[in-house]
């Protein structure tokens, strides 16, 4: 229909001539309250965002000479964390001297690995950035 005969026909019914879809051939435009289409656009966007599920990463922090309780105390809230579908980043500082027992460092998270590989994916294996060696692990898609 030419655009003109649209416009009269928008005029009579005292609404709008609203395009939808742009990108079609030829374009589509509707008659419509264009204030209600958009107040509609909105609240549909709005339930859409409501239902995705962001992805969050947390981080674990360890120390070379970390103690078996404060592993498995961070060990059980890293499972939490997998569970509920974020990503966990563990992290061992190495200070001053620390820096002689990396081997330590990178075996403490490998065993962080072993114990979360039934909830968890290692995503990216130790390695040292810096003072810093750094694992991340991701939730197991089920």
């Amino acid at each position: 229909m030419p655009l003109e005969r649209a416009l009269e026909i928008a005029e009579q019914f005292k609404l709008d001539l609203v395009e939808v879809a742009p990108n079609a051939k030829p374009p589509v435009c509707k008659i419509i309250d264009f204030g209600k289409f958009m107040y509609e656009k909105k609240k549909k966007e709005k339930e859409a965002k409501k239902k995705q599920h962001t992805i969050q990463v947390k981080e674990l922090r360890f120390r070379p000479q970390t103690d078996d309780h404060d592993l498995e105390f961070k060990t059980r809230h890293a499972r939490e964390f997998l569970e509920g579908g974020d990503k966990v980043k563990a992290t061992v500082q190495f200070r001053g001297r620390d820096m002689l027992y990396t081997e330590q460092g990178k075996e403490l998270l490998q065993n962080l690995a072993e114990e979360l590989e039934d909830v968890s994916k290692v995503e990216s294996n130790p390695t040292m950035e810096g003072r810093r060696m750094i694992m991340v692990l991701a939730p197991e898609k089920n």
